[in-house]
């Protein structure tokens, strides 16, 4: 029936792209450059404010792999894909680096691009994918966590090299377009408590400080009307190391 299920969605998004020029722009195609305003409480990276957090920050072991293999997202809700790409080259997850196509022929990838160009990813839908490719995968979602235990899982996991920290949250709790998003986290200044996400929606926003605390609630606050559970994070360790960070909760997939 899931198999079914899945099929009528993707015929289903096949009749509307090739109903309507306005949906395939808006599904399909690559995003224009769109920058959008940083609301006053965000740092972007790229300022001399948030390169003074960079060279101050002590947690950004995961920094240099992920920034050498950004991918930014190339269809309006592959914000997923474009992290899943992101994390599984830098943690060198596969014999060969992947790409978009690679991503999605692997025999046990459940996930349909098309599919995914509509819908999105949910964190549960998002961390089988990551695993289809060999990653070991821990999902937490915020409603079995709380803020100190995400606090301590971000310094110990940008503190070193070997695990990968993503982000699912609701942007509108961060003052940005409302919109279901997924990016890693590059980045973590204790004396800020700010992460540094690595938006992967790269034609709308830079890489942006945030407050830990406005993150949580991002992920904390609304449900996912997909899948009626909160958002909130994976760790992601494609040889083991790590597993001990997250290994506390029990996954809610």
């Amino acid at each position: 029936m899931r198999h079914l299920v899945a099929g009528f969605a993707v015929l289903a998004a096949v009749a509307l792209a090739a109903g309507t020029g306005t949906a395939w722009n808006k599904y399909l195609r690559t995003p224009s450059p769109d920058p959008q305003p940083m609301p006053s409480h965000l740092i972007a990276l790229e300022s001399e404010a948030g390169q003074s957090l960079l060279a101050d920050s002590r947690a950004i072991a995961d920094y240099p792999s992920l920034t050498t293999n950004f991918v930014p997202q190339s269809r309006r809700a592959f914000c997923g894909v474009a992290s899943a790409l992101t994390t599984l080259n830098a943690a060198g997850a596969t014999q060969t680096p992947l790409d978009q196509k690679a991503l999605f022929a692997d025999p046990d990838v459940k996930a349909h691009p098309l599919k995914v160009s509509f819908t999105g990813m949910s964190l549960r839908d998002f961390g089988e994918l990551l695993r289809a490719h060999g990653a070991n995968v821990t999902v937490v979602h915020a409603s079995e966590s709380n803020v100190r235990e995400f606090r301590d899982i971000v310094r110990s996991n940008l503190a070193r090299e070997g695990d990968y920290l993503l982000v699912n949250y609701q942007r509108s709790y961060l003052g940005q377009t409302p919109m279901g998003h997924i990016s890693p986290i590059a980045a973590y200044h204790e004396g800020t408590d700010r992460l540094l996400v690595l938006d992967v929606a790269a034609h709308k926003y830079p890489p942006t400080w945030v407050e830990l605390e406005t993150m949580w609630e991002a992920m904390y606050a609304p449900l996912n009307p997909q899948t009626s559970t909160t958002r909130g994070f994976l760790v992601v360790h494609a040889d083991g190391a790590g597993a001990d960070a997250a290994a506390t909760f029990a996954e809610a997939d």
